[in-house]
């Protein structure tokens, strides 16, 4: 056990130094993805205005007002920060074609928790400089949050976020290992990436789904990559509903933990690699 952890706190030291290598690359990359910001904000504000000028009253869009859909838009960018592993499919697959992959079967590294640590020493890394940004927009555009989760509910939102991570780790590495049984998979990682794109909520609101389609899509585990901890935040699931939803969203995330195993181990059992 002592082993154990001491291997992985190395490995998340080393993958945390490498992550700093080129940090002013890094950290210019990681500023760049805040400039979106502008463009959801004025296009939304555009969409409201116009629709004000046909509509009297108190605009919605299923159930979410301007301040509300900017607020939303804001709390799925911190949510997709979390679930997001860009690389982490194709670079399995692409070990996995190379046969690169075999040093994991020849030294006593277990793959998934390497890919793990790493993982999450660029997540640390990641907020440890988009801390000061974050904090900031956040603080900019504090108008448009009229409410704030209260007590436990700040909890619940936390656990969203924590799963949220571990969920988009394991969804995608069970996706990576697919190419243990099929030599090129990109155009499967292609649809993922869009379905995710649009289901996860990341575009805008599930909501805002027609029925049965909005049900429908609830009942997949995309949602709670971006959209679930958006509403716990905003208040959207309450009470039994949100005990009940971070119950599915742990479900979600040991099943494909176990995905992620079975995949490995009978991959493995399957693979063949020779030279070098």
């Amino acid at each position: 056990m002592a082993n154990t952890a001491s291997t992985a706190w190395t490995i998340l030291r080393i993958s945390m130094e490498e992550r700093l290598v080129y940090r002013g690359d890094f950290m210019l990359g990681t500023l760049m993805r805040f400039l979106p910001i502008v463009t959801q904000i004025f296009l939304w504000a555009a969409v409201f205005s116009a629709m004000e000028a046909v509509m009297t009253g108190d605009v919605t869009v299923a159930g979410y007002r301007y301040h509300d859909m900017v607020a939303y838009y804001l709390l799925t960018m911190l949510s997709r920060a979390f679930s997001s592993m860009p690389g982490l499919a194709s670079g399995i697959t692409r070990e996995i074609r190379s046969g690169t992959i075999k040093r994991f079967l020849v030294q006593p590294v277990d793959m998934l928790l390497f890919l793990f640590l790493y993982r999450t020493a660029h997540k640390l890394v990641y907020y440890g400089v988009a801390l000061i940004p974050f904090a900031l927009v956040f603080y900019l555009c504090r108008g448009f949050f009229v409410e704030t989760p209260q007590g436990w509910v700040w909890a619940a939102y936390a656990a969203s976020l924590l799963m949220a991570f571990l969920l988009g780790f394991f969804l995608e590495a069970t996706i990576g290992m697919l190419g243990f049984w099929f030599l090129e998979v990109s155009s499967l990682l292609f649809i993922y990436m869009l379905l995710s794109f649009f289901f996860s909520g990341h575009m805008f609101p599930i909501d805002m789904l027609p029925q049965p389609w909005a049900t429908a899509v609830k009942m997949i585990p995309l949602q709670y990559l971006a959209y679930f901890p958006a509403a716990v935040f905003l208040g959207k699931v309450q009470g039994a509903a949100l005990v009940q939803g971070l119950a599915v969203q742990a479900v979600w995330t040991l099943v494909f933990f176990l995905s992620a195993r079975w995949a490995w181990r009978c991959g493995t059992r399957r693979y063949s690699a020779f030279g070098g």
